[in-house]
Order: C-alpha cells, then structure tokens, then sequence
C-alpha cells in the first residue's frame, strides 16, 4: 500500500474526523459541523468521509459516541451502586463542560443508535435496580440523571461561554449594576443578589454542589425504599 494512501487512512480514522466535526460544534455551533466544512478542513474531498459516515445524522451520532465513551460504570468495581452512579453522572458533567455542543447535541441525535450511549444507559439502569428501584423506576431516574445534567450545564452562573476573557469584568459589572438599580422594597433578595456578581463564580463548586443536590435527592429517595421493604443493607 503506498504511504500516502495509509496516511490518508489514519488520518479518516472514525476517531479524527468525530474529534475534529467535535471541535468545529464547540467552536461555532452544531450547524457549522457539515461533510463539506469538515473535509475542507481535514483536506481531503467529501467522498472520502462517506466511508465513514452515510449523512449529517450518522455524523452527529458518531460524535456523541466519541465523546460518551468516558460515561461508564465499571463493572469489576467493588465500590457501592452510589459511588458507581455518582462517577457517571460527574464523567457526563465533565464531558459537557468540556463540549458545549454536546447537550444541544444529545437533543437532536438519535440515541438508540449510539452504542456508547446506550452501554452508558444499560449501566445506570443496573445500578439503579441493585439500589432497590425496580426497572421502570430506574429508567425515570436514570432520564431524570441525564435531564438534570443538561440543565445544570445550561444554567452555569455567570457569562455565557463565549464571552472573551477580556469583556468578563465588563459582563459583571452590568449584572450587577442591573440588580442593583431593582426596586429594594419588591425585590430584597435580587438586590441583595447583585453582590455575588462581584466576581466570576466558582464553576467547580457549583458543579460539585449541583451533583450532590441531584444525587443526594436520588440516594435518599433508594434508602427509603430499604427501610420501607424491611432491608437493612
């Protein structure tokens, strides 16, 4: 096989074109990821990213697939269902910290086809019937997990993601003055509010505590049932 053949090959690895279709939607959004911009940028014709992917959709599905794959319980794990479930749903949070496009890309993408998603889902749900919930409920948990998170990452305080690092101060500043100028005696606590926007937000802190309220919620919900069934694990 001549070498620049292989090295064409090895470079449309499933792997390099889903990492850099990843990069285009973190950078500028799910539209911008098409066959055409991306083979622009990898340098090859669009044809040659049809071996891999038939259409956008299977693209998009084949993204969600690299990046989840981080997303699992390991099953050789001595540790208890709650310890397992926590790291998942913490793995998931990371994964759309680091890749804004990926809940809007979890709305959009057929997930029944996406294999590392539904391993992912196939081990919340054991986890969750080991923790006493029967298999129906644990779906609705298990939904609930992955909603949460979406909404957790959407909700971050603070400037939008995309703010550049030297308009950060300015995006406060307003916030505050905005909540500020609100009429104290209808508003007390939105007032009183203003003076967390005197600087950026703990992003970790938030995301720890946004897990713990999720999970703790979760936890509670499962030692109920054990009491209520008589278990005392």
């Amino acid at each position: 096989m001549p070498t620049g053949k292989r090295t064409t090959e090895q470079r449309l690895s499933k792997a390099t074109v889903a990492e850099r279709a990843l990069r285009i939607g973190d950078e500028e959004g799910l539209d911008a990821v098409t066959v055409r911009r991306l083979a622009t940028d990898l340098g090859v014709t669009p044809m040659a990213l049809y071996w891999h992917f038939k259409n956008k959709d299977e693209l998009l599905a084949g993204i969600a697939d690299h990046v989840l794959r981080g997303v699992r319980a390991d099953r050789s794990a001595t540790d208890p269902w709650e310890t397992q479930l926590r790291a998942m749903v913490q793995a998931l949070v990371e994964a759309m910290r680091a890749h804004p496009c990926l809940p809007d890309l979890l709305f959009v993408i057929d997930k029944n086809g996406v294999e590392s998603f539904t391993r992912a889902t196939d081990d919340a749900l054991a986890l969750l019937c080991a923790a006493g919930f029967t298999l129906e409920e644990a779906w609705w948990v298990a939904s609930h997990l992955l909603h949460a998170t979406i909404g957790l990452v959407a909700a971050q305080p603070g400037c939008p993601p995309s703010t550049p690092p030297e308009a950060i101060g300015e995006w406060l500043r307003q916030r505050r003055l905005h909540l500020q100028s609100m009429p104290a005696d209808r508003y007390p606590m939105m007032v009183e509010l203003a003076g967390t926007y005197a600087h950026e937000p703990d992003l970790d802190r938030y995301y720890t505590f946004g897990v713990e309220l999720v999970m703790d919620g979760v936890e509670k919900m499962a030692a109920s049932r054990r009491v209520a069934s008589g278990d005392q694990r």
